[in-house]
């Protein structure tokens, strides 16, 4: 269910910046906040546009960890394993999440692009631990039944989005 990269709305945002080589980060956060990662066919037109070699692009997205070539999901949890995280039992909020929305050992988004389930080491919030986000909104002293009632929020939200 991946989205196809629309040439339009790729021209109208590097032209957002003025097509400017030094704009290419700025770029390429506003693709991936529109596609949830950065399509490898927005590389060519990209480097043609603002005049930089695609592999100085793609040396970009491999650099900074929060670019992803690969899909993500609608809403993105990152579960924090940090020290404060793990000793307040993050393991069962984390597990709790994989199985409820099916995603296999080696899965971390969901075949249907609705949810992506991350491990971070540190959140930055460990007074507030065990702690998660969801597409940055911080969720402090979560559970895995909390966690459930926000899976079940978060889907209903979807649901009232399709109709």
């Amino acid at each position: 269910m991946s989205q196809e990269l629309s040439a339009q709305l790729l021209d109208e945002i590097i032209g957002a910046h003025q097509n400017s080589p030094s704009a290419v980060i700025a770029i390429l956060q506003d693709i991936q906040e529109r596609y949830h990662y950065i399509p490898k066919a927005a590389f060519a037109p990209l480097a043609h546009r603002v005049g930089v070699s695609e592999a100085s692009i793609y040396s970009v997205v491999t650099f900074y960890e929060n670019f992803s070539l690969e899909p993500k999901g609608r809403f993105i949890f990152k579960v924090c394993d940090g020290t404060a995280c793990h000793v307040r039992k993050s393991t069962p909020i984390l597990e709790r999440l994989r199985k409820e929305l099916s995603l296999a050992s080696d899965e971390v988004t969901t075949a249907d692009l609705n949810f992506t389930v991350e491990t971070v080491s540190c959140l930055g919030a460990c007074g507030l631990a065990p702690v998660l986000t969801v597409n940055d909104k911080v969720y402090p002293a979560m559970t895995p039944s909390k966690v459930s009632t926000l899976l079940a929020e978060l889907k209903e939200e979807l649901s009232h989005e399709t109709n």
